[in-house]
């Protein structure tokens, strides 16, 4: 794959004279316009892959509001792929215009195939996945988020060598493909945070799957009830984190990141002196969908 790649920058956000903390902001949502952040380290080397291996078609999988669909779609697009993404939930069929990150994967010409939530909870099998090479022919199979052995390689391009002064790495977790690049990449006196999306621990199994190192901890008290659960309190914060510094964040990932970890500066978690830095993967495609659902409840939007 190769796009033209805009440089990601660190932006400094926060420096706390009574906490004694400087906290930057890696921007690697800039990087590219519809595929940012980790979404564009993940499909880097999955994309020279299936090149390499004569693949006209990539084929994954998602949710109603997923930027790795949405990723997807527009790298494909790019690069002369077709397109195939398996959506949770049939009830989407129905409501696909309505949806803006589907239109949006459709118009990049993504053909989708809608299964039932009880259906995509065998995605990983083999009699399904043998289904749907029946159905459309030879594909090349991106797991769900992206994350795969190719995907943390890309991922470990993140951290470059002026990063290696930061004390603390700081990033959103969803797979845990984006946190173990990060890990595998991180020098030996950086501690790496990964700050989870979803309720519970048992991401901790995945991740440690794909590293070596121990220097990482998941930090679970900021999922907001979770995956794409979130209150007032943090849309207040995202929206003031936009006007305070200019920066936008995601409900689903990189605003839970930032709220936690401002949070826990006011804890004094971190030693005085530390230097933060943050990784801004993405992810803000899907803030239309949310402020549709926001809307409907009559709740404050992100701005």
């Amino acid at each position: 794959m190769i796009f033209k790649l805009e440089h990601s920058i660190n932006q400094p956000v926060v420096f706390s004279k009574n906490k004694g903390v400087t906290l930057f902001v890696k921007r690697e949502d800039s990087i590219h316009p519809f595929v940012s952040g980790n979404k564009y380290r993940k499909l880097k080397y999955n994309l020279i892959e299936a090149k390499k291996k004569g693949f006209k078609t990539l084929l994954t999988f998602g949710g109603a509001y997923s930027n790795h669909i949405a990723a997807v779609a527009a790298a494909g697009e790019q690069q002369g792929f077709k397109t195939i993404g398996v959506i949770r939930g049939d009830e989407l069929f129905n409501a696909l215009e309505n949806n803006p990150t589907l239109s949006f994967a459709k118009q990049c010409g993504m053909q989708f195939k809608f299964v039932s939530r009880e259906e995509y909870r065998n995605k990983t099998t083999k009699k399904f996945i043998g289904n749907l090479d029946n159905e459309f022919g030879a594909f090349y199979l991106i797991p769900e988020g992206g994350t795969n052995t190719l995907a943390i390689k890309g991922c470990e391009e993140i951290l470059s060598e002026t990063d290696k002064d930061f004390d603390f790495i700081c990033t959103a977790v969803g797979t845990g493909g984006t946190v173990s690049g990060l890990i595998n990449a991180s020098k030996p006196n950086q501690q790496v945070l990964g700050f989870s999306a979803l309720k519970g621990d048992f991401l901790k199994e995945d991740i440690s799957k794909f590293v070596t190192k121990t220097n990482w901890k998941l930090v679970t008290d900021y999922h907001f009830g979770g995956y794409a659960k979130i209150n007032e309190a943090l849309i207040s914060f995202i929206n003031d984190f936009k006007k305070d510094h200019q920066i936008q964040l995601d409900p689903v990932y990189t605003g839970k990141m930032m709220f936690g970890i401002f949070d826990l500066i006011d804890k004094g978690f971190f030693p005085k002196g530390s230097k933060i830095l943050a990784i801004h993967t993405g992810g803000l495609q899907g803030i239309v969908g949310m402020n549709a659902i926001l809307k409907k409840k009559n709740l404050q939007i992100i701005e």
